[in-house]
């Protein structure tokens, strides 16, 4: 009896320790949502038309991707935040200027 409350004990510790090992990183997840929604918005008013979208999305992806790779195997290093923090940055200038482009507006 003591072997098995034992066993479910070591298991319960081990299992414990596994989620907490998992990289958190609430300040990339929160960026990327607001991307995201920023993206969203810009279809919704007009500002990006199907092909921007599609592109910025595609981009969203991508820094979906160098994000899991990084939290792949529990810790996510300096130099990895600020690869994921650069690709952010150029994701985020380059829907700047999708939003802002003169595409749809007719000359006055």
């Amino acid at each position: 009896m003591k072997r098995v409350l034992f066993a479910v004990t070591a298991m319960a510790l081990l299992m414990t320790g596994m989620a907490y090992a998992e990289a958190e990183t609430p300040v990339i997840d929160q960026r990327q949502a607001n991307q995201e929604q920023r993206i969203d918005q810009g279809v919704a008013t007009g500002q990006l038309n199907k092909r921007e979208a599609n592109r910025l999305n595609k981009q969203q992806r991508h820094i979906n991707k160098v994000e899991g790779r990084a939290k792949s195997d529990g810790v996510v290093t300096k130099k990895e935040r600020a690869k994921i923090n650069k690709t952010q940055n150029r994701a985020s200038r380059q829907l700047a200027r999708e939003k802002h482009d003169v595409q749809g507006k007719r000359p006055q």
